[in-house]
């Protein structure tokens, strides 16, 4: 059976971050992710998780501009001491929240002639980060991203993700699949995670186009959801879209499982 989490950087925004743990849990899910989770105490984070008994499955590392339209932190070269000073911040928030997986996002390019020395970055960063969070049992995740969305992101496919996890090769190191991103990029997500179940970490989804809940869009859920149930993929799988209308009402989905 398939195990959920509701993304609280997007799900229940009807409510401030702090109470979205309480609304998740009265709407049935055991599990929560979240993009950013720096604008709270972590202490405050674990005593929250603890009261509501939620898990916290995965955060992302600081990626400073990038949600702004910038190129973020992971790959961009005069940024490498920040990018460490912000996986030294998630490796304090990692020590009490103790998440399965930490997400690096490799961010964005947006002049190509420098492209190669981006990638050369990010491989580096995302070894760097690896490192710091594997003596903590906390696997590291790195996802595509559309180009649609975000223009010039530097990783954008499934088979860029394969590529950097052969060159790494890590057994720490994992994909984060985010069927949203990669419908919008003309793949196919079934076939993919099918395929290469085990060298993913953490999956996430929402509808596309438009990121909406399942049935707001073109994706078929109720094959997605059997194609990964039957899969090797034994993780969470995060709804990290953007709810039309009220977060309770975009969870008719759930029927789906």
């Amino acid at each position: 059976m398939l195990k959920f989490t509701a993304n609280l950087s997007l799900l229940f925004n009807e409510v401030e971050l702090i109470d979205r743990f309480k609304a998740a849990k009265q709407h049935g899910f055991d599990a929560v992710e979240i993009q950013f989770p720096y604008g709270l105490n972590a202490e405050t984070l674990r005593d929250t998780l603890d009261e509501q008994q939620l898990k916290l499955v995965l955060f992302n590392v600081d990626a400073a501009d990038l949600l702004q339209g910038g190129e973020g932190l992971a790959c961009v070269p005069d940024k490498r001491d920040q990018f460490r000073q912000a996986v030294a911040q998630t490796v304090e928030y990692a020590e009490l929240l103790k998440p399965e997986a930490i997400n690096v996002l490799p961010g964005r390019c947006l002049d190509e002639n420098h492209l190669p020395e981006y990638m050369e970055i990010f491989k580096e960063n995302l070894y760097f980060a690896a490192e710091a969070f594997s003596p903590l049992g906390i696997k590291t995740v790195f996802e595509a991203v559309n180009t649609l969305d975000m223009r010039g992101f530097i990783i954008h496919s499934g088979s860029q993700m394969l590529d950097i996890l052969n060159q790494l090769n890590r057994p720490d190191l994992f994909m984060q699949y985010d069927i949203y991103h990669m419908q919008m990029m003309g793949e196919k997500p079934e076939q993919f995670i099918a395929e290469h179940a085990y060298q993913i970490g953490h999956i996430q989804f929402a509808d596309c186009p438009g990121r909406g809940q399942p049935g707001t869009g073109e994706i078929d859920f109720e094959r997605v959801f059997s194609a990964i149930e039957k899969s090797a993929y034994a993780g969470w799988v995060g709804a990290e879209y953007k709810p039309v209308g009220t977060t309770a009402d975009s969870l008719n989905w759930l029927r789906l499982v």
